[in-house]
């Protein structure tokens, strides 16, 4: 059964595929059947740019436990770059920042 799970994000950065790295544009998160990995649902990360041709993409599926390990991951990198721009490069002193457990 599908989930009807899904996130859409505005994404700035950009991905790469096979050789060749295009802009992003979207990020999509959703929670379905994994299509590739030999696992059950999984989060699927998708990275595109709509703008392009259909295989501008770099996709990824994860378990659930490795989503959320990453989005940790994620968070703790993020507020350690938070205090590296607001503290080292003298950018200014970020509000209510908080360390991540």
């Amino acid at each position: 059964m599908c989930t009807s799970i899904v996130e859409i994000a505005r994404a700035e950065g950009m991905a790469k595929r096979g050789d060749d790295w295009f802009p992003l544009a979207q990020a999509v998160v959703a929670y379905d059947h994994a299509r590739h990995a030999p696992l059950g649902d999984v989060i699927t990360l998708d990275f595109i740019n709509t703008g392009l041709e259909p295989g501008a993409r770099a996709g990824i599926e994860l378990t659930l436990e490795t989503a959320r390990e990453l989005t940790a991951a994620i968070d703790r990198a993020s507020v350690a770059a938070e205090y590296e721009e607001a503290e080292v490069r003298g950018k200014g002193v970020v509000p209510g920042l908080v360390r991540v457990a």
